[in-house]
């Protein structure tokens, strides 16, 4: 081998290492493998790990491309595929009719500043003829359903489609609803017929049936829902003597007490009554507990009740299970007298949070009337509650246009 490198050691080197492309036996006609392959060919599982990972602001457009992926992304694997990826995350969506359309606002967490804003919507069309008198909100991953009176629609808050579904057996106004196992309940409001029956409802095939008859009639009461329990919270009793000391005392009973229905058993678990009695005004679970806000004449407490029937989630039972815990109130003025003028709404967001949104009325009025010059709680006030810490802090209130609203945890 030469120790150095000539004319023709160098020649022999380029042609090796750069052939001539000219060549016909190094003229290489690319082909495709398959001609028809797309990416709608792709299986159903290989298109939902593409779709799954799109921006969650591109979702609308991809629900409209074809009746494939429109299913795909309503699909229980496309939700779990995004909880995987952490591409969705828990919001407060607020519904609120009105005589020129009905409106929407999203707030999304884990962390709402008040340099937070509500992103504002108006959806349409949707008739509001039957949503004015605050309708009641569940939510099923990112479809929400709004439930009327005499109709229900579900809002999907990825596609922002909205679909009218069947409406309940019995018109009920101010009753109690909760998600279990993907299927929605409701108790309570209406008539007596109507109060007294637990309804079902299955959104794959988009039928209600009555699945049992509740122990007490309830109006105005609040659903929550824990590991297989419906919880009928609150409210006023429907029908029985008034005017008397025994009804009034019965009164008292039901607006500080809550039922519990065992869905799987189809049984009611025995009653439960906040410590101290009072008056319920929201409520809500989160993380296996329910939270509960009542008014005591003058002033606020803010329960929490141990729900979890399970311990650790295994199959031992959990021996806290139907303990109380008084928490941290919530930052508000003292010696407040809440009327019918202001009303809470009690949402659960994420593993840890207690939203407490004031969807009606005006705080500041109730403090006008008391001579108390006190002032900073407009409408739509907003306080977070993070169990974690047992604090509160003040959210963004909601927007002006969102009033006499309905809220609900979504995923978007």
């Amino acid at each position: 081998m030469s120790e150095s490198c000539n004319s023709r050691h160098f020649s022999w080197l380029m042609k090796s290492c750069f052939p001539n492309p000219n060549h016909k036996s190094l003229i290489i006609t690319p082909q495709l493998l398959n001609p028809t392959l797309t990416l709608s060919s792709l299986p159903d599982d290989l298109l939902l790990e593409c779709l799954s990972r799109v921006p969650s602001s591109s979702l609308p457009s991809l629900s409209l491309v074809c009746r494939r992926w429109f299913y795909l992304i309503l699909s229980p694997s496309f939700i779990l595929l995004r909880r995987q990826l952490r591409l969705s995350h828990p919001s407060l969506f607020a519904f609120s009719p009105s005589l020129s359309g009905v409106f929407s606002a999203t707030l999304s967490f884990p962390s709402p500043r008040p340099a937070a804003t509500w992103d504002l919507s108006l959806c349409l069309p949707i008739n509001t003829a039957s949503l004015h008198s605050l309708p009641r909100l569940v939510s099923i991953g990112p479809r929400i359903y709004i439930i009327g009176r005499n109709s229900m629609l579900r809002y999907n808050a990825w596609t922002h489609h909205v679909t009218a579904k069947s409406p309940m057996l019995f018109p009920r106004k101010k009753f109690a609803a909760a998600v279990v196992s993907n299927k929605i309940y409701v108790a309570g409001g209406g008539g007596s017929r109507a109060a007294s029956a637990v309804e079902e409802y299955d959104p794959e095939t988009d039928t209600w049936r009555v699945v049992a008859y509740s122990q007490r009639m309830r109006y105005g009461c609040i659903g929550a829902a824990v590991d297989g329990v419906f919880y009928v919270i609150g409210g006023l009793k429907i029908g029985g003597a008034s005017g008397n000391g025994a009804g009034g005392i019965e009164a008292h009973v039901y607006a500080s007490s809550m039922d519990l229905y065992d869905v799987g058993a189809r049984v009611w678990l025995r009653s439960r009554a906040v410590p101290g009695g009072g008056c319920v005004v929201a409520a809500c679970a989160v993380a296996g507990y329910v939270y509960v806000l009542t008014s005591h004449v003058v002033e606020l407490s803010f329960w929490r009740f141990d729900a979890r029937r399970k311990c650790g989630g295994g199959d031992d039972s959990n021996e806290g299970f139907g303990e109380w815990c008084k928490m941290k109130s919530p930052p508000m003025p003292t010696q407040i007298r809440l009327d019918g003028t202001v009303r809470f709404c009690c949402v659960g967001v994420g593993d840890n949070k207690v939203i407490l949104v004031q969807v009606v009325g005006c705080i500041d009025d109730l403090l006008r009337r008391s001579g108390r010059s006190q002032r900073g709680y407009k409408d739509g006030l907003v306080l977070v509650y993070d169990s974690g810490g047992g604090e509160w802090s003040r959210g963004p209130d909601l927007p002006e246009v969102i009033r006499r609203a309905a809220c609900v945890s979504v995923e978007c």
